[in-house]
Order: C-alpha cells, then sequence, then structure tokens
C-alpha cells in the first residue's frame, strides 16, 4: 500500500505574512524607512519655499529680462546674451570694478590683519575683561551700516565736522576726507570700522578649536608667545582666514550703502557709477534701464564668483604644496 504525501500550499489571504513584519509589528522593507527619509524634508520645507520665492524665482526673472530690451518701437525684443556683451564694454561698470579692486586689494589685508590681532590678543589671556573688549570690538558690526555712514560721513563733513574744527581752531589746513584722493581712503575706514568685529569674533572661534596641548608643548620648549603664534595658532585657522577673506572679497565687490550715503555729501566725487553695485541702481530706478541693470548685476556676480574661485584655487595649491 502506498502512501500519497499531501502538499501544503501556503493560505492565500490578503494579509501579509509575518515575514513581512517585525516583532513589533512594523513594516519591513522601504515602506518602513520611507518616513523618516521624509521627516528632515518636512523640516526644511518653509525654508525651502521662502529660498524659492524669495530668491530662485526672482533671480530667474532677473535672467529672463537680461536677455530683453525695450524698444520705441516693436516694444521689448529679445536680443539673447547682447546686453552682458555691452556691460563688459560698458567703461563705467570696468571702472567701478577696478576701483573696487582696488580699494579691496588695500582695505581687506588691513581689516583681516587688525581682526587677526585682536583675536590672537584677546585668546592669549594676557588682556583682563576679555568680555567687555571682545563685545566693544564686535559693537560696530552691529550698527547699521546706513547709521555707521551717517556718523562717519557727519565727521568728514568739511564745514561742520569736528577734524575740520579741530583744524580751524590749530589753524592748520583741515583733511580733505572727501576729496577725490581721500574718498576711497575714507570708505576703507568706514568698512573696516564696520567688520572688523565680525571677522575677528570668526578667527576667536577657531583659535578656541585650537589643542591647547600644542600651545603648552611649545612653551616647554621655549617658544615665545609670538612664535607659538606664528608657527601653531595661525597655520591651524588658515581655513577660518580663507573664509573671512573670501567674504570680504564678496563684500567687496558689492559694496552699496556706504558710497550711496556719502554720494550725498560729495556728489561730485561719489557720482552713479562708483560701484557696481550703484552703477547697476541707479541704471533701473533712475535711468529705467531694467534690462541692462539685470545683466550688470549678473556679470558683477560672475566677477565675484571668478574672483572668490580664483583665491580658494590658489590657497587650495599652496596647502597641497
Amino acid at each position: 500500500m502506498t502512501v500519497q504525501r499531501e502538499q501544503t500550499l501556503p493560505a492565500v489571504s490578503g494579509k501579509p505574512s509575518s515575514d513581512s513584519r517585525t516583532k513589533d509589528g512594523k513594516p519591513r522593507g522601504p515602506h518602513r524607512q520611507l518616513g523618516p527619509k521624509l521627516v528632515p524634508y518636512l523640516f526644511l520645507l518653509p525654508f525651502l519655499l521662502l529660498f524659492i520665492f524669495f530668491l530662485i524665482l526672482p533671480l530667474v526673472y532677473a535672467l529672463g529680462i537680461s536677455m530683453f530690451e525695450d524698444r520705441l518701437v516693436g516694444g521689448s525684443v529679445f536680443i539673447g546674451a547682447e546686453n552682458y556683451l555691452r556691460a563688459f564694454r560698458d567703461q563705467a561698470f570696468l571702472d567701478g570694478v577696478g576701483r573696487m579692486l582696488l580699494f579691496g586689494v588695500v582695505q581687506v589685508p588691513i581689516m583681516l590683519a587688525l581682526a587677526l590681532t585682536f583675536a590672537l590678543i584677546l585668546e592669549s589671556g594676557l588682556v583682563r575683561f576679555r568680555k567687555f573688549f571682545r563685545l566693544a570690538i564686535f559693537l560696530p558690526y552691529a550698527i547699521p551700516s546706513v547709521v555707521a555712514a551717517l556718523t562717519w560721513g557727519y565727521l568728514y563733513g568739511p564745514t561742520f565736522g569736528p577734524f575740520t574744527q579741530a583744524a580751524e581752531f590749530l589753524n592748520i589746513t583741515p583733511p580733505r576726507f572727501l576729496s577725490e584722493a581721500g574718498m576711497l581712503p575714507s570708505l576703507g575706514n568706514i568698512v573696516t570700522w564696520e567688520f572688523t568685529g565680525y571677522n575677528m569674533i570668526i578667527l576667536y572661534a577657531a583659535l578656541q578649536a585650537v589643542p591647547p596641548e600644542l600651545r603648552e608643548a611649545s612653551s616647554v620648549d621655549g617658544a615665545t608667545g609670538w612664535q607659538i603664534a606664528r608657527y601653531i595658532k595661525i597655520p591651524l585657522i588658515a581655513p577660518a582666514l580663507v573664509l573671512t577673506t573670501v567674504f570680504s572679497i564678496i563684500g567687496t565687490l558689492q559694496l552699496f550703502n556706504e558710497p550711496s550715503i556719502m554720494g550725498a555729501i560729495a556728489p561730485t566725487v561719489i557720482q552713479n557709477d562708483y560701484t557696481p553695485n550703484l552703477y547697476a541702481y541707479n541704471l533701473a530706478f533712475q535711468n529705467q534701464q531694467y534690462n541692462f541693470s539685470a545683466a550688470i548685476s549678473f556679470a558683477l556676480g560672475f566677477i565675484v564668483f571668478v574672483g572668490s574661485f580664483t583665491f580658494m584655487t590658489a590657497m587650495n595649491r599652496r596647502n597641497a604644496t
């Protein structure tokens, strides 16, 4: 007699098998991981919406109008890259860029040298009331740039400023801060006064990350404070120095508030094309050349990108060697 073995087939039902669930009853596989992956994007969603509506879309719109030209006959006409070619041939725009490059070559090293010096002094522990001095150096950055420019404009005043009054009292020639030759140094003084504290805080925070064991070992070996700063601290905070330099390059080429305010005091020196940003602003809101102004803005952005990228590439190659 033969015994036939019955083959049992798994029951088919609409419910998932026990193998598709974990011990706590949660589903396995991609469905379980989908929820946690979406949580960060839900938190980022408000920022992403604001970023798109207030930055990306305006940039796209400005890029679009920069490729058109308004004509008396025919209205708005698509001209492609003609506005950009015109921008890089515009002598007023090129002069403004050159003026700001000269400004940055002199002002940025002075500002960062002061910021680094203050950061090293405060971090060394040789100064009492460090919190007070740190706040005092940083305080000018908290003052709006418009207010700072108005304050320094009063100090620079050729007829009512305190420097002029002191010179007249001493019967000497008053300093010409707002002359053609003195305007760039005067603006450099304002920007240095405003942003030295900001860069100092960045460098001071970077110095806090330097391991104290390195400083202690150097002191035991007989290194002086200057040698510790030069050969240990400064090389270790090189990334922070590069960061502050890049920020300064970008800020220099985008200078607007200070020359705009000083232009009301010295209109013969600071004209509509004194800086690239001031030139783009006046093209749009005084001359109603919105298309060309948008092209000038993107051309300036391209120059800023090239300058920042060139500097970072040079620093990376130097560190690699």
